[in-house]
Order: structure tokens, then C-alpha cells, then sequence
């Protein structure tokens, strides 16, 4: 790769104070992009999760451009002044929109286990006002941007929650819903050169998950907490997902062809030779290892010996969701 292949970019991460909008960001800064990052928290706090002068500092001594923008997501308003400052400091040029911002980590932990009923009805705003109104107000703004100039990239990141049962009823629903979105802007925006994807990243080593999960005792929860305690402590990094990213934007020729497509990081992967920033390759959620390991309960350090390109196809896949 190029030292800097995306210096004259200007990019917006959306929700980047730390997990994967941090990470995304920061990978951007890297290949050498100006990087616009938004969240609640502006500086550091006492809880130590991350804020956006953190974000920016380690997008800057990586090479990048770095400007924080502290935004409510669930304010309107100040997603609107986002988009026209962001317009008004770079003439117009937006050339990628991450829609990652999400405020309803805390209420799923808060409730794992519980059924949908017995959960508060501030659940579905919490999951899914922040996480899917939003990303459709941030893709129209973007959209506005990026049409008069014929390019740019959308990218939502989404998870297989929206395939099969993940959580809770709420971030299934906006999952796929997310899902939806991608595609149906990329149909529209196609004839203006313009792409939209959904991303699914795999388990994430998010800050919140590995200190949530990392005070758990496995030996003390069901045998169904305990694998997804273990997948997610063996996951993806958070910056897997920003080199993800990165390629595609640096894939001019067949970014178009994936406009309309849900993309899995580890499939990104994979067709573009990467590895996580601690040397290993992520398991796709369509490899047989995974569909071994999650669904048949096979032992990790037995299915890694699978090769990764043993794979079922899309099509396959989609079966998981039981919806025809």
C-alpha cells in the first residue's frame, strides 16, 4: 500500500470517541485522509473509554488530519450543522461517510436476557434512534454532497444481527433495517457515481465489550453467554474494520460494483490480503470454521486448522434468516 493512497480525502467517521468508529478513523488517518470525527464526549473523562481529542491525536501522529465535532446524534440540528460545516471548511467535498454512531450498547448489557416484554419500552429509541434515524439523515446530508461531485462512499456499519437473532428484538429489527438502507441508497445513487455498502464487522474487541465481558466468570454463565464471551474476547480488533475500509476506497475500479452489497470484514479480508493489526485473519460469519465453531460447538483450536476460503455462499447464508 501506498504510504498516504488517501492524502486529499476528507472523511467522516461518525461516532469515533472509541470501538470502531475510532478505530475506522484512525486507519484513515493513517493512509493519510482528512478525517472529520463526531461523538458526545470531547474530552477525556474519568471512565476512560476514549473521547474525540484522544481520536484526534492518534489520527494526527499517524499521519492524518484530525478534527473533532461534538455532536448528539439524536439532535437533528446539530447533525445538520455537521454537514454545513463540514461543507463549508472543504468547498464542498465529502468524499466517505462512515455511519457508525450507536447509543444503545449500554441498554443491551443492561438487559441481556431479558424478553422483549419484560425490557423498557425506551429500548427501541435507545437501539434505534441513534443507530438507524440517524445514519438515514447523515446518508441524505452526505448524498447532497457527494451527487453534484459524482462520487463518493457510504458505508453503514451493520452486523449479522440483522440475519439471524442477536441481542434483543430492537437491534435486530435495526440491524436489518441498516442493511436496507445501504442498499436502497446505492440503488438510487448509482447513476451518480456515488456507493453505499453495509458493513458487518465480525465480534469486535470494543473497549465496553472487553471490559463488560473481561469482569465476567464464563464458569458462572450459560453455555450460550459463554461462547458469545468467547468470541467476542477473540474477535476482531476495532482498526480491522478501518482497513477494511481503506482498500475499498483505494479500489476505485470495483467499488462501484459493490455498491448495493452487504460486505463482511473478514471476506474484505480475505480478497484484499489483510491481517489485524496483531498479525491474525479474522473468521468470515459464512466460513465453515465459524458456522462449525458457533453452530456446532466444535473448539476453536479445533476448526482453525480449517482454511479460511472454505466458505458457504452468500445465498446459503441468508437461509440462517428463516424469513420465506
Amino acid at each position: 500500500m501506498a504510504s498516504k493512497p488517501l492524502a486529499g480525502l476528507v472523511c467522516l467517521v461518525t461516532g469515533a470517541t472509541r470501538g470502531i468508529g475510532k478505530g475506522i478513523a484512525v486507519q484513515l488517518g493513517e493512509a493519510g485522509a482528512t478525517v472529520y470525527v463526531t461523538g458526545r464526549t470531547l474530552h477525556k473523562t474519568e471512565k476512560g473509554f476514549g473521547s474525540l481529542t484522544e481520536t484526534v491525536e492518534e489520527i494526527n501522529g499517524r499521519g492524518g488530519r484530525g478534527i473533532a465535532v461534538q455532536v448528539d446524534h439524536s439532535n437533528s440540528a446539530e447533525v445538520t450543522g455537521l454537514f454545513d460545516k463540514i461543507k463549508r471548511e472543504q468547498n464542498g467535498q465529502l468524499d466517505l461517510l462512515v455511519n457508525n454512531a450507536y447509543s444503545g450498547v449500554s441498554a443491551i448489557m443492561d438487559n441481556t436476557g431479558k424478553p422483549f416484554w419484560e425490557q423498557p419500552l425506551s429500548m427501541w429509541d435507545d437501539i434505534n434512534n441513534v443507530g438507524l434515524r440517524n445514519h438515514y439523515i447523515c446518508s441524505v446530508l452526505a448524498a447532497q454532497m457527494m451527487v453534484p461531485r459524482n462520487s463518493g462512499l457510504i458505508v453503514t456499519v451493520s452486523s449479522a444481527g440483522g440475519l439471524v437473532y442477536t441481542f434483543n428484538v430492537a437491534y435486530g429489527v435495526g440491524k436489518e433495517a441498516c442493511d436496507r438502507l445501504a442498499v436502497d441508497c446505492a440503488l438510487e445513487l448509482k447513476k451518480h457515481g456515488v456507493s453505499s455498502v453495509s458493513l458487518w464487522p465480525g465480534f469486535v474487541q470494543t473497549e465496553l465489550l472487553v471490559d463488560h465481558f473481561g469482569k465476567k466468570d464464563p464458569a458462572q454463565e450459560d453455555a450460550e453467554t459463554r461462547k458469545v464471551i468467547e468470541n467476542f474476547l477473540a474477535g476482531e480488533s476495532p482498526e480491522f474494520s478501518g482497513k477494511c475500509i481503506v482498500h475499498l476506497l483505494m479500489d476505485k475500479q470495483n467499488l462501484i460494483k459493490k455498491s448495493g452489497h452487504v460486505l463482511i470484514t473478514a471476506d474484505l479480508g480475505d480478497e484484499y490480503g489483510l491481517k489485524d493489526i496483531d498479525g491474525r485473519k479474522p473468521w468470515s460469519v459464512r466460513s465453515l470454521k465459524f458456522l462449525l465453531h458457533y453452530y456446532m460447538n466444535l473448539p476453536r483450536n479445533v476448526v482453525d486448522y480449517i482454511p479460511n476460503f472454505l466458505k458457504f455462499p452468500c445465498w446459503l447464508v441468508t437461509l440462517l434468516g428463516k424469513k420465506l
